[in-house]
């Protein structure tokens, strides 16, 4: 990107006293004696067993028998062990702890349906279902080590069943509730997975979507797979197999919810949680009890701000990191998440503005995607709706472009809430850049790096650069990266460690601005290199933006005979702009005039959707593999697999 200043512009917001005052941020900063923000980055990345220890301590992290050390780094900074001779269960410390405490009795979670259903949970509540379903696996014979998948919707039973794994020391396996046969076989079988627990069927969009048939076809080919536990959700008939499968009511209901909770180190295993690649089998992330949880809930104390009783809803799936993200760090915090479990735009675009009014939610977790699918439908949806609870939006997933940032601020936000841009991965735990409540902000900017992560941005020859593109870097570790891939050691470190010596590579494509502002601007393979200019695809996506036809839009490059690479352009157009080439010229001529002729389009191919995950990334390297006519790799994360064809059919069309 030749000049990265110009992507952001000026900062539209400041900290505000309240926001300061308020910040948990502060509060930690005040407790350890320390004057700005930069002082504590500096400290938590040069000293990270002074860091962990006080994050550990501020959040209350109970053990059963203490740890020694932080943090050991005698393995190299690859393979850290954290809170050395540590006993805990991570459970304890999002139920148990609250016991005798006001925590206990306020509301853990609320849920809604899409047909309007919705209730919620007491942190007692939770509890006692959690030891009752605790009690349930143990009458199954299922313990500690055990791997217990979850392939659900976003119902409380959902976060009772991820609790309740961990409560008996066994590992959780979330799995995507979108996912067909063969995504949850091959996870199933990788991560040894021994039970099931699962659901009748969902609701999308008022369709009820069945389940348990795919996990009947799953655990047909998973002989590992002894017992399936089903949820009544939709009330579809399903056929169930006697001595396997068992019905949750008729399982749960019946035990005791008192239970016991298992001991485990601090390093055991808590969750295998999958990322898929564009080739090759998913990458199983394993986390820990002293891990994934605390970072999750440090990022949600210090990026979103979120303090005991506040409310908390970010859009996602349980299958990705984000879900057990909420659930973790919400109930670390003694705050209230709330899971819905349908499409957000359904039965109309004020969905999620009635949810933010009902639920008097706090901080709200959206994506670019779902914003700009909003802003068609106009601004009376959210204005006829009580916004006053909002503190925060916070968003993953995919970079933004201008237009729309500014929309969700500007107009929803009314220029004084803060968008927290969060980015980071499931080997992360969390984030490694995020806004915060006390730098200021930019368009699409995130304020700096998560205290602890000593991220960078380095050349092509492993150099700090500043007000250009490069590749995002951590050169120290951190309580939350992943302990590995499940049973591929090697692949873990040819994926982060094998570019430059003992520098994690985390493969987005990354800037810092003269004002110290961070931007990620999309996967570094997705890198687009034409005529030897090196450019993100983001820069060009905000151009296209800026046309009031363009609904969202995804850059790739492809070989080209003389410039090595040629810019390729898909567009989905708003409702009501039928594609045209007229349209076609006035967008490449955008292109153009803000790139330089060098970079005009190859071809603009209008299409009706982009390949995007349920958390709304866009798959641009599935575009590209199947634009080209090459294997896309692993797909089984889209919700929308079909327009994969439609891209491959693009390019015969183009031919």
């Amino acid at each position: 990107m030749s000049n990265i200043s110009e992507f952001g512009g000026e900062i539209v917001w400041r900290p505000t006293p309240e926001y300061i005052q308020k910040a948990n941020l502060s509060h930690f900063m005040q407790l350890h004696g320390m004057q700005d923000f930069e002082e504590l980055l500096l400290r938590s990345i040069q000293d990270v067993n002074w860091f962990t220890d006080s994050i550990l301590k501020w959040l209350d992290i109970q053990f059963f028998s203490p740890y020694s050390k932080a943090v050991d780094l005698s393995r190299g900074i690859q393979r850290p062990a954290w809170c050395i001779d540590g006993k805990l269960n991570i459970v304890h410390n999002l139920l148990d702890k609250y016991q005798n405490t006001p925590t206990w009795r306020q509301p853990a979670l609320f849920w809604e349906t899409e047909n309007g259903d919705s209730g919620s949970l007491t942190y007692q509540n939770l509890f006692f279902q959690v030891n009752k379903t605790a009690n349930a696996l143990r009458s199954l014979g299922y313990k500690k080590g055990d791997t217990i998948a979850i392939f659900m919707p976003m119902t409380p039973e959902i976060v009772i069943a991820m609790l309740a794994i961990a409560r008996i020391g066994a590992i959780i396996l979330p799995l995507f509730s979108g996912y067909g046969v063969g995504a949850v076989v091959t996870r199933l079988v990788d991560a040894d997975a021994v039970a099931l627990f699962t659901a009748d069927g969902a609701f999308r969009r008022g369709i009820s979507i069945a389940m348990k048939p795919i996990a009947d076809e799953a655990a047909s080919q998973v002989p590992a797979l002894k017992h399936l536990i089903v949820v009544k959700n939709t009330g579809q008939s399903v056929s169930m197999t006697p001595g396997r499968d068992h019905w949750w009511s008729d399982l749960v209901e019946p035990q005791s919810d008192q239970a016991g909770i298992e001991i485990t180190a601090a390093e055991d295993a808590l969750m295998v949680i999958y990322t898929s690649g564009t080739s090759g089998k998913p990458k199983g992330a394993l986390h820990t009890h002293c891990g994934f949880p605390v970072k999750a809930a440090q990022d949600m104390a210090f990026g979103t701000d979120v303090h005991p009783g506040d409310v908390i809803y970010w859009m996602t799936d349980m299958g990705w990191m984000m879900g057990p993200w909420l659930v973790f760090g919400a109930l670390l915090l003694g705050a209230t998440f709330l899971l819905y479990d349908g499409a957000p735009d359904y039965p109309s675009p004020e969905r999620l503005w009635q949810l933010v009014e009902k639920h008097r939610i706090n901080t709200l977790g959206v994506s670019p995607t779902l914003i700009r699918s909003l802003i068609p439908h106009g601004d009376d949806m959210f204005r006829k709706h009580d916004r006053s609870s909002l503190r925060f939006f916070a968003s993953t997933g995919e970079p933004w472009n201008p237009g729309p940032w500014m929309w969700l601020f500007e107009k929803v936000g009314e220029g004084k809430r803060p968008i927290i841009n969060y980015s980071g991965g499931t080997e992360i735990s969390g984030g490694i850049v995020m806004g915060n409540p006390l730098r200021p902000l930019k368009p699409c900017s995130f304020s700096a790096p998560c205290p602890g992560i000593a991220a960078d941005v380095f050349n092509e020859n492993g150099q700090p650069i500043r007000n250009e593109v490069g590749e995002l870097v951590i050169k120290t570790p951190w309580i939350g990266m992943t302990r590995g891939f499940w049973k591929d050691e090697q692949r873990y470190l040819d994926t982060y460690w094998s570019r430059w010596e003992n520098i994690w590579t985390h493969g987005d494509f990354a800037a810092i601005d003269s004002d110290g502002l961070w931007y990620i601007l999309g996967r570094s393979d997705d890198t687009i290199k034409i005529a030897g200019k090196r450019l993100g695809p983001a820069e060009v996506e905000s151009i296209l933006m800026r046309h009031p036809a363009v609904l969202e839009s995804a850059a790739i490059a492809i070989p080209h005979e003389i410039k090595g690479n040629e810019l390729i352009l898909f567009v989905v157009l708003k409702p009501g702009n039928p594609p045209s080439d007229s349209l076609r010229t006035v967008l490449k001529q955008l292109i153009i005039a803000q790139m330089g002729k060098p970079l005009a389009p190859g071809e603009i191919v209008f299409i009706s959707d982009l390949p995007k995950t349920r958390n709304a990334k866009v798959m641009r390297r599935v575009i590209r593999s199947a634009y080209l006519g090459h294997d896309p790799g692993d797909i089984s994360s889209l919700v929308n697999p079909a327009t994969v064809e439609e891209v491959g059919n693009a390019r015969k069309r183009v031919k």
